[in-house]
Formats: structure tokens, sequence, C-alpha cells
């Protein structure tokens, strides 16, 4: 392998020749691969956006030469279309400031500006990493500034993975309107419903976790550059962070604004915080669903069986003809590591000792990690699973006529215990509801098919 010596501060470091990062990279590569987890691309792409519109900004107010400026913008927009994706290989487990992942940015963008320039890697010539790239700038604002924008973006891209979802649902929701099947609370019997009507919950469900998720956006609108260090904004120009956020917000269409306060959004990570909350709360509600998806499939012969799922593969390697409910089964998956990242960043944001969150790279792992994964679930789940629900009517009908819930309209005509004694003894008998009433002479045959109609025990619009 080729290699080049490059100096920093400390002193000397040998990298290899293929690298465009630097000596503070190489550095903390050395010193945090503990893990095999790498800063997560969308947060690598918002860390270019910053440096772009920093470029931009600073060439604007007159701090930065326009020749410089745009060999800055050349070389993160390298970044930002994903061109240099290997050359960011600091671990995710490094200092909690996230100062390693901006120094290896600003390195790699210097170095391609230099060459673009005409110099060569690792000179610091005409480019230089801290004085040109990170202008009016600190690790300190510039992390968070990146974590807000590629929250914020993944919101968005969350949201429409679960706007599928929920198009799904309410497919169903329409398709199964007027299949009449039994409901069940405490996995025990309870009254008629319509299956339309048990996934129109949960197609309502979906449909506020998207306003969850976009209550959150407020928030996350909010950027802390220009705090630079400690949120007073020392060797931060005038007029730099305004301009750099107006760059920001154009490039991506979304009205990000500094923050009401830098302090603020350098020294906590309540936005992160909140959104996990709402991502965590999402989660819960996936994880219901699919789980619900299993019940009512379970089967085929011993299970409730009331719809059929997709057959997508085999699901025994010993049972011949087995077929497992495989999507709902890694919804449920996918929900409990998105709650686990929740957790993780819960616990990060209590670890922001005075001016500094000290989390910022796990907390951006485990929030941009957390939505993406929960997401393609979410959407894979309608894809591949609920647009090829089909009901089972037959089995759902037969479910009603055995329950001794359809005791429950009788009530009102005969009184509670009356009613309860009847179901006991259909229960003692094997009989259903129906037989029991009718043997029992206490009304008219045709009053009692009337009362024990289950069309009759449904309302659509409560």
């Amino acid at each position: 392998m080729k290699t080049r010596i490059e100096k920093d501060s400390m002193g000397e470091v040998v990298l290899s020749e293929d690298s465009w990062y630097g000596a503070q990279t190489q550095r903390a590569v050395e010193n945090f691969g503990v893990s095999p987890f790498i800063m997560p691309r969308e947060f690598l792409a918002a860390l270019a956006l910053v440096k772009k519109s920093a470029a931009r900004a600073n060439e604007r107010i007159g701090g930065l030469d326009s020749r410089l400026a745009a060999a800055i913008i050349d070389a993160a927009d390298e970044v930002m279309k994903g061109t240099l994706d290997g050359q960011f290989p600091v671990d995710v487990f490094q200092t909690g400031s996230g100062t390693s992942t901006n120094m290896n940015m600003n390195e790699v963008i210097a170095n391609r500006a230099n060459v673009a320039l005409g110099g060569e890697k690792g000179t610091r010539s005409p480019v230089h990493p801290n004085d040109h790239v990170n202008m009016g700038q600190s690790s300190n604002d510039v992390i968070p500034t990146a974590l807000h924008i590629a929250n914020r973006q993944a919101v968005d891209i969350f949201n429409r993975r679960l706007a599928v979802l929920e198009r799904s649902f309410a497919a169903k929701e329409d398709e199964f309107s007027d299949i009449v099947k039994l409901g069940r609370t405490h996995l025990q019997d309870a009254v008629p419903m319509t299956l339309g009507q048990e996934f129109g919950a949960f197609r309502e469900q979906i449909s506020k976790s998207i306003r969850r998720m976009e209550s959150t956006r407020a928030h996350l609108d909010e950027l802390a550059l220009g705090g630079t260090a400690v949120g007073s904004g020392l060797n931060c120009p005038e007029g730099f962070a305004r301009e750099a956020i107006a760059f920001i917000a154009e490039e991506a269409g979304i009205p990000f604004r500094g923050a009401n306060s830098r302090f603020e959004a350098i020294s906590c990570r309540d936005a992160q915080v909140e959104l996990m909350g709402a991502v965590n709360t999402v989660a819960v509600t996936l994880g219901k669903i699919a789980d619900d998806l299993r019940l009512l499939a379970s089967g085929p012969r011993a299970g409730l069986g009331e719809i059929n799922l997709p057959a997508l593969q085999p699901g025994s390697s010993i049972m011949p003809g087995k077929v497992n409910p495989v999507m709902p089964e890694m919804m449920i998956q996918a929900a409990a590591f998105a709650r686990g990242q929740a957790l993780s960043v819960s616990i990060g944001g209590t670890n922001s000792p005075l001016q500094l969150n000290m989390m910022h790279p796990l907390i951006a792992w485990c929030s941009l990690t957390a939505m993406d994964v929960l997401g393609a679930a979410a959407e894979a789940l309608g894809l591949r699973c609920v647009e090829g629900i089909e009901a089972n009517v037959e089995r759902a009908s037969g479910w009603i006529e055995q329950s001794l819930a359809l005791v429950t309209p009788l009530a009102v005509k005969i009184g509670y215990d009356k009613a309860a004694e009847l179901a006991h003894q259909a229960y003692l008998s094997g009989k259903t509801i129906r037989e029991t009433v009718k043997d029992a002479a206490i009304l008219p045959e045709e009053e009692v098919d009337a009362l024990l109609d289950p069309r009759s025990m449904i309302r659509k619009n409560v």
C-alpha cells in the first residue's frame, strides 16, 4: 500500500495515499475502531450541505476568496452525491462532540479542493481544513446543525413510507366494510364488528403516527449554526449564520431558521429526544398492528383464521407446507429495534453537562437508523403483506355464531342476570346462544333471530 505522511498539531501521521482524509481522521480511526458502525450517509450529506452553505456565506460576506469557495462547494457537492462515501471511516463511538467527524469532513473537502486547484493532498494549501472549510464554525454548532438537518429530512422520508402503509389499510378498510366478525377484548369473545372497522382502526393509528412525526418538525427546523463553541458566536463573522442558514433552507427546501437560543441548541438534544419519543410511539403502534395481524391469521386450522396473509415463503425446515407470518414478524423485530434506539437517544439527552451534549454521534446514528429501519419495514408491510390480505368470511361468521357474547343484546330485553344465566347454560351444554334462548322459550323465535342478528349489533358511525 502506498502511503503519505501528513502533520498536524500533534506530529506526523502515516496515511494511505488513496485516502482523501487527513491526519486527524486517521488518528480517530486508530483510536475509536470499536464497532462496525460509521456515521449514516444522511448525516454526512447534511454535514456536507453545512460546509457548502458556509463557503457560500463566507464568500458573500467577503471572508473567503471566490476561487477557494468554489472549490469547497464543488467538493461538498461530491460528498452530497455519494461519490466519496468510502472516505468517512470514523466510528460512531468517538468523541461525544463529533469533532472527529467534523474534521473528517473538513479534511476530505480541503484535499479534494486543493487537488482541483492544482495542489496536492495533505498540503493544506491553498485550502485549509480549519481556516477555510471550517471558517466561522465549531464542531459544537456544526454537528447539531447537521443532525437537525438530517433528522428533519428523515422525518419527511419516514412519513412518506408510513403513508404507503396507511393507504394499504385504507383500501382494506373499504374492501372489508361489510364483513361481519367477532370483536375480542382481553382475548375473549366480545360483540360483533366488521373487519373493515378493525382495519380502519389500524389505518387511523398510522394516520395519527404521521401527524405525531409532523409535530416534531418545528423544533428540528431550528439550527445551532452561528453559536460556535458554547452559543456565544465567538469567531463567527457578522452575517455568516444568517446567510449560511438561508442557503441551507434554500437547497433543502425546508424552512430552517436560526435557533432562538444558540446556547440551548448546542447544550442539549431535547429536539432529538422529542423526535424519538414520537418514533417510539410509532414503533409501539406498528408492533401492536403486526401482532394483531398474526393473531387474526393464526391457524390456519387451529387458530382464529379470520384473514389470510400472502404466502411469501416456506415457514419451516421440518414441517412441510407450513407458512409463517413473516412480514408481521419482521415488523415486530424492526419495532423492537427502533424502541431500543429511542431509549439510547433518551439516555443520550441526559448527557448534556453544562454547555455541550456529549453524545452527538450516537444520537445521530440511533435516530437516523431507527427511522430508516422502521420506515422501510412499515412500507414493506404495506406492500408485501397488507395489500395481499384476504378475508376468510366463512370463518369470521362462524366464530360469531359460536360466541357466548352474542347474548349481549338480550340483556336489554330480559335483564342482565337472566342473559348471564342463559350464557352459562350455553357454555355448559355446548349449544349456541341462539339454540339456548330458543330452547328456553322466553321470546318468540322471530324476535330471538332479530335480536341475535350480528349486523343489527354494529354501528358504523358512533
